[in-house]
């Protein structure tokens, strides 16, 4: 019998545990809100001037590393750079409370410059169509230049001249951005 007992009791007490998480809101963790160590931010305010710019120290919560609270009353758009990925989201200050209005409001994917045996080889995820112009330097001197578009991944491969040994510089535009890559063959 008490076998019996003591097994319904601890039944009721796993029914009981299973209904209380069933009953509780999970709030789900944006890439926004979860910072990572390493990752770069950049805060400015509604005129697009940069208020704040520096490199994340510690993984966590967005809002519980940074003391929004302190800013004046209005609209901020925090950019999260993580890796090839730049995540823009706004956040509003009212009266020293801070909350997020739009999470993950745009997402710009850097494009990737590779050099491997004297090929330049250029790519970008373009999810939202935009253009990507490209122009390539050598020593200083603009040796090309192209706009690609049309499509969702834009790619590139160049084939420079090995016997050309010295420095080179890619300036990619695209996003309102400009992306600089200096390498050496």
């Amino acid at each position: 019998m008490r076998t019996v007992f003591k097994k319904l009791l601890v039944v009721a007490l796993v029914f009981g545990t299973l209904t209380s998480y069933a009953n509780e809101v999970v709030d789900v963790n944006t890439t926004m809100n979860y910072v990572k160590k390493g990752n770069h931010i950049s805060v400015s305010d509604a005129f697009g001037k940069i208020i704040y710019s520096g490199e994340i120290n510690y993984n966590g919560n967005l809002t519980s590393l940074y003391d929004f609270t302190q800013l004046q009353n209005g609209l901020y758009d925090v950019e999260v750079t993580n890796g090839y990925k730049i995540e823009i989201s706004t956040i509003e200050v009212m009266n020293n409370k801070v909350s997020i209005v739009d999470v993950n409001k745009t997402v710009i994917f850097k494009p990737v410059v590779r050099n491997d045996n004297s090929q330049l080889i250029i790519s970008k995820l373009a999810l939202d169509h935009e253009d990507m112009e490209i122009e390539l330097f050598y020593k200083g001197e603009l040796i090309h230049t192209e706009t690609v578009s049309g499509e969702t991944i834009l790619n590139r491969v160049y084939k420079l001249d090995a016997t050309l040994k010295g420095n080179y510089t890619t300036i990619i535009k695209s996003n309102n951005r400009v992306f600089v890559k200096n390498f050496r063959i």
